[in-house]
């Protein structure tokens, strides 16, 4: 993968990065995102993951909306950037195995 241009790039979102990449374990990631986020934007992050799943899962709205919580407005959030974003969802559901989680 080639180099990524972002809205988001500057120096500090690079020190945030290699932050996150420095991390080895779970509990690593757990300490860390405990830290550093407040509980509500850590379920924030959670849910956006797993309506992620869901659509790519092929589930309706209806069913994402009941079992996750998130609003049609999330949801329709999460699959224009599943469609249409910068991969990130794809990358990570290429190298998890989500299927059976």
């Amino acid at each position: 993968m080639g180099e990524y241009n972002s809205k988001l790039e500057s120096k500090e979102m690079d020190f945030l990065c290699d932050a996150i990449l420095s991390l080895q374990t779970r509990e690593e990631v757990y300490r860390f995102f405990e830290d550093i986020c407040t509980i509500n934007e850590i379920k924030d992050l959670e849910q956006r993951l797993q309506v992620a799943k869901m659509l790519k899962q092929k589930k309706t709205y209806l069913d994402i909306a009941s079992v996750t919580g998130a609003s049609t407005a999330t949801i329709s959030r999460v699959n224009r950037a599943l469609n249409y974003g910068s991969d990130g969802y794809n990358i990570v559901f290429e190298r998890i195995n989500w299927k059976d989680k």
